[in-house]
């Protein structure tokens, strides 16, 4: 298990680091000239040529990466241009309410997702196993951002019973229930996905021999399901868990603007109006280290589920 995820350490580097030199080579090719944002149209060639210097823009792009890869490592991912802080710090911060967001949306859909996908599965073709593929194709077919505008308009506006939008931030007591509305936008298409693939991994389990050996021994029902079934069953789910989380993060960067969320959605929008590179740049490398670490998680899953990845 440990040779097993040592590997995969590696290969995760190794993605990291291209994915880092894609993000770099595409938002230096972004049209623009990030010194005229930092001294303005009025700036004589003098101190247009000083900031250029000063953001060694006129390095070899190699030279320039090589600079940004090393920093980034240190923890020094820039300078907004926009906002004339760390980068970091401002990403970090996002991410403190992004994150929390995306794993909300991904507990309230495995919570939707593995009920009804089990009562599917018992009874393939019966009026749960309809219903639930009936849920699967109307909740794949619905955008994020619609269902966040409805959302709002029924139960924030309407009933009033949670807030419209904003995010008093993590001191106040009731700052979660700013999340619940958008992490439901979230949660219900990418539940459909997984109440889907729930109900054909359990259901394919539940054909094999050993589940007839069960049932023939008399193990009751709801055992051969809930264990016997589902613990067999978990891997592809946890794979189209991992996937889901990553979709969670993009489908949250589009919401958040939809409530007025201060994350990585709002964050995102302004450097790249603003050809912020130093913010656009680490903005995207740290989804991307974040999207690793979870298909890292994903793996050590499936060592712990899976006894052949343990003794190979």
């Amino acid at each position: 298990m440990l040779g097993h995820l040592l590997r995969r350490v590696g290969a995760s580097a190794l993605t990291l680091a291209l994915v880092a030199l894609l993000v770099f080579l595409a938002v230096d090719a972004i049209p623009g000239d990030p010194a005229r944002l930092v001294v303005g149209l009025e700036a004589s060639p003098e101190e247009y040529r000083a900031a250029r210097e000063r953001l060694g823009l006129d390095d070899p792009w190699p030279v320039r990466f090589a600079r940004w890869g090393a920093g980034f490592l240190r923890g020094d991912w820039g300078t907004s241009l926009r906002y004339g802080r760390p980068a970091r710090e401002l990403v970090l911060g996002a991410l403190a309410l992004t994150v929390p967001l995306a794993a909300l949306a991904l507990v309230l859909a495995l919570l939707i997702a593995f009920p009804l996908g089990l009562l599917a599965a018992r009874r393939v073709g019966g009026g749960a196993d309809l219903a639930t593929v009936g849920f699967a194709q109307l909740g794949t077919a619905l955008p994020e951002f619609w269902l966040g505008v409805l959302l709002v308009g029924l139960l924030a506006v309407g009933l009033r019973w949670f807030p419209a939008g904003g995010f008093p931030g993590w001191m106040d007591p009731g700052a979660w229930r700013y999340l619940l509305l958008p992490a439901a936008a979230l949660a219900l298409p990418r539940a459909a996905y997984l109440a889907r693939l729930v109900r054909g991994s359990v259901a394919d389990v539940l054909r094999e021999d050993y589940i007839r050996t069960a049932r023939a021994k008399g193990v009751p029902g709801w055992r051969v399901l809930g264990v016997h079934a589902l613990r067999n069953a978990l891997v592809p789910v946890l794979t189209g868990a991992g996937l889901t989380f990553a979709r969670l993060l993009a489908g949250a960067m589009v919401v958040e603007n939809v409530f007025g969320l201060p994350g990585l959605g709002r964050l995102a929008v302004v450097a790249a109006g603003e050809r912020d590179l130093p913010l656009l740049s680490s903005l995207a490398v740290a989804v991307g280290a974040l999207v690793v670490l979870v298909n890292l998680a994903v793996d050590a899953g499936y060592a712990l589920l899976d006894p052949r990845i343990r003794h190979p």
